[in-house]
């Protein structure tokens, strides 16, 4: 019944309110079950173990210790709000479940109507699957071709106007990245304009891509001089992919440098809007149609089997032509469908692909997105939900895979596996999942782990979302409003209590989500104490809460009272320290303070956070010191660094196995015991693939380089290693450790003011190192054939995957 509804809610008003509701009641009775999680949690903080509040074999533990006979007046308080919450959830599902059996029946057995259509712009990335366009190519080259003959015309402007999908992007990409074009002109750029046409942005990015620098102008005056003068009398070539723009005014202020240029250059425009081409070209604009049945059958293919075309598949030639002929001629709707099918490997499921009646709803616009529907309706129903979460990013955001991740554990949308693996694993299989089937594409800058969505999937995002999730960017009816749970905008330079006037009526929210401006900025961000001290301590449903990058000074001492917080990043902003309240945050699996470079000290208590899986405490260069108790933090997946003090012990890190990513260890000179170094129990931490150790560097009397050797030779990590940094280590040799060969993956070393040492260690056997940087050791005299140590009478052996050697500050050595 609730995969049908689920289909049927794009086109069934009733459908999709009565979906709605049951969305409402699930949230309630998620927060409801949390309640009771929490409250056993705050009465046995330090006997109880990491929980999952909607874990239903973990609930029946926990609502005894919720109820026990402890009948005190907060306890008694306690029982009666809850039973009433229990009750009042109780008749809305009664209620709900009438609905359904009288009205809701009826129109799922009922036919489909069309709804109105919807809005699918496009995308600046390029599909290398892609086949066609080849005349159009030659159409435009030949309208650059005379923009080049004609002396009098300094600036031709072509747009190529379509339907959102229809390839105008790849089209201008293959135009772009052609070798006859890139030789004719002296000057090109590529921008992605997307909805927002700011004369001063989009300039500001022309200026960076042609000068390979910094815009450090806040003027769009000064900007444009001097992008005219890095033009002038030079023929370039522009491309404005993406251009919504209708306002003639914007235009015509925004274009004023670019004719300086020489005769022949060029602006190409992509738009789906007539209009827009119509207040730019200096040309006809050039209508894409529709890609031929070949062509997109050819994609189909690619996306889906790695096939040319289906000739020489007789099994799926039949089925995969008609599904390219439902493609109506439209690349993306077929590269999207192809992910889908990929997954599919029997003919049969093809075959129910086709005749799935999602089909019935491609008319007009629509025809996109009844492929991206389809695509979407195919999806487990876990994925859905991570994909519509996505729906809080602006167009064109690049997001970071881990942090997607984190976002998703923090909502609840993550459950442990059956075979026991991480929430986090289970989180990145789940991304894995969204970009095979091509719902996330990597980022044009080739990040490797920075990804966007297209434009036509962020929209469907936001049309499965629906009023669940807002941006505050978007007009949204009051309605609407009331009962969004998750929210994201665009950090302002200052953000004042009016900008949020809207969250104090939405009381159950669960994300505040602040993301940074599309271009990089020297500014600071500010954002109102009003909203700090006194509007997030109202929204007592929070699961995410983000204030990074704003320049506050601390948080108040009632952020103690978000128990159901699970998420909270004050990176780069400038905190002294967090209120101790924070200790009390029982649900808290993320806790982000990268850059917090005025941070001086981590609650006390901080080792009642017994659910904390990540602490990124990377950047901090004034946290001196830590409290005691992490070896109690036992879910601690991610802890950037350790400082070792007058109080916390490096043993302390026996207690934390599942430690993973980077760890920096810092104050290793206060190691007193060597023992204490055996039992942090390095060794065992499988997950651990970056290791800095870090000693002071004073190299004054109180230094023991026997004790300081013990420490780094007991501080063996795992050989899952990938990355190792050694600073100011103080002992005469370095450990046996790094000569053994099972470091098969280690690729980077940095040895570096390791003053005492006399010898380096023998590191040519190892296969995988790339890297080797060694600097500052002043007790090494010369350097010979035992760097290489490769077990045999030729010295080429050695470092077979070395790229890069660095000697820095070696003076005394000779080799």
């Amino acid at each position: 019944m609730l995969s049908d509804a689920e289909e049927k809610r794009i086109t069934e008003k009733s459908v999709n309110m009565w979906l709605q509701q049951l969305q409402d009641l699930a949230y309630d009775l998620d927060d409801l079950l949390d309640e009771l999680a929490t409250e056993a949690l705050r009465r046995k903080p330090m006997m109880a173990q990491p929980t999952q509040a909607s874990d239903p074999s973990m609930l029946r533990k926990l609502i005894p210790a919720c109820f026990s006979p402890n009948f005190t007046p907060r306890a008694v308080k306690f029982y009666f709000n809850i039973s009433s919450e229990i009750d009042k959830i109780t008749k809305r599902l009664q209620d709900l479940t009438k609905k359904n059996e009288l009205n809701l029946m009826n129109d799922l057995l009922g036919g489909l109507r069309i709804t109105g259509d919807e809005r699918l712009p496009t995308t600046s990335l390029v599909d290398p699957g892609f086949c066609g366009r080849e005349k159009d190519k030659g159409a435009i080259l030949a309208q650059m071709s005379l923009a080049g003959e004609s002396g009098s015309e300094r600036l031709r402007v072509i747009p190529i106007v379509g339907m959102g999908g229809i390839g105008k992007t790849t089209l201008a990409q293959k135009i772009y990245n052609d070798e006859e074009v890139k030789n004719s002109f002296d000057l090109m750029a590529w921008i992605c304009v997307s909805d927002k046409f700011d004369e001063f942005a989009i300039t500001e990015r022309i200026y960076e891509a042609i000068s390979l620098k910094r815009c450090e102008f806040k003027d769009l005056n000064m900007v444009q001089v001097k992008l005219r003068e890095m033009i002038s009398n030079k023929k370039f070539l522009l491309v404005l992919d993406d251009v919504w723009n209708e306002k003639y005014g914007k235009w015509d202020v925004f274009s004023r440098p670019f004719h300086a240029g020489a005769p022949g250059s060029t602006v190409i425009v992509t738009t789906r809007n007539f209009s827009v081409a119509s207040i730019m070209r200096s040309v006809p604009d050039y209508h894409l149609e529709q890609l031929g049945h070949e062509e997109i059958c050819s994609i189909l293919a690619h996306h889906a089997r790695g096939w040319q075309n289906f000739d020489a598949h007789p099994g799926f030639k039949e089925t995969g032509e008609a599904i390219a002929k439902k493609c109506r001629g439209l690349p993306l709707a077929a590269k999207s469908l192809g992910g889908l099918l990929r997954t599919k490997e029997n003919p049969n499921e093809w075959k129910d692909v086709l005749d799935s009646e999602i089909w019935d709803l491609s008319t007009g616009n629509n025809d996109i997105l009844s492929a991206l529907m389809l695509s979407y309706q195919h999806l487990p129903s876990h994925l859905k939900r991570l994909f519509a979460y996505c729906s809080l990013f602006p167009k064109d955001y690049e997001f970071d895979k881990r942090d997607l991740v984190l976002l998703w554990m923090a909502e609840g949308f993550l459950r442990p596996s059956e075979t026991h693996r991480e929430m986090e694993d289970v989180g990145f299989q789940c991304f894995d999942e969204l970009s095979s089937r091509s719902f996330f594409q990597c980022s044009k800058t080739g990040a490797e782990s920075r990804f966007l969505m297209h434009d036509l999937l962020n929209d469907l995002a936001r049309h499965v979302a629906g009023r669940v999730c807002f941006r505050l960017e978007d007009k949204a009816e009051r309605d609407s409003l009331l009962k969004a749970r998750h929210s994201s905008f665009i950090r302002h330079e200052y953000d004042g209590s009016q900008r949020f006037e809207a969250f104090s009526r939405v009381r159950e929210l669960r994300t505040f989500l602040p993301l940074p401006v599309f271009k990089t900025c020297s500014w600071d961000f500010y954002l109102t104490n009003q909203v700090v001290n006194d509007l997030l301590p109202q929204l007592h449903f929070l699961r995410v809460l983000s204030l990074s990058g704003y320049n506050i000074l601390q948080l108040p001492n009632t952020i103690g009272n978000l128990k159901h917080l699970r998420y909270l990043n004050v990176s780069d902003t400038r905190i002294k320290q967090l209120p101790e309240s924070v200790s009390e945050l029982y649900n808290l699996q993320t806790l982000l303070l990268r850059d917090c470079r005025s941070l001086t000290k981590l609650p006390i208590e901080i080792r009642n956070l017994i659910n904390l899986r990540h602490l990124d405490i990377s950047g901090t260069e004034q946290l001196q010191e830590m409290p005691l108790g992490l070896c109690k933090m036992a879910s601690l997946q991610i802890l950037s660094k350790i400082v070792l003090g007058r109080g916390l012990k490096v043993n302390e890190l026996g207690g934390l196995s599942n430690l993973r990513g980077a760890l920096s260890i810092i104050g290793l000179h206060n190691v007193m015991d060597a023992q204490d170094a055996r039992e942090a129990n390095l060794t065992c931490k499988q997950g651990l693939e970056e290791l800095e150790m870090v000693w002071s560097s004073d190299f004054d009397d109180s230094r023991n380089g026997m004790i300081e050797r013990e420490v780094i030779e007991l501080l063996k990590p795992s050989t899952n290693l990938r990355r190792l940094e050694v600073k100011h280590y103080g002992g005469v040799e370095f450990p046996s450790w790094l000569r053994d060969p099972p470091f098969s993956q280690l690729a980077h070393i940095s040895l570096s003011e390791c003053r005492h040492c006399t010898s380096l260690p023998s590191l040519g056997h190892l296969p995988s190192l790339k890297k080797l940087h060694i600097s500052g050791i002043k007790g090494v005299k010369t350097m010979g054939k035992e760097l290489y140590d490769v077990g045999g009478p030729h010295v080429g052996d050695a470092f077979p995957s070395l790229e890069t050697l660095e000697f820095v500050d070696m003076l005394a050595a000779l080799i």
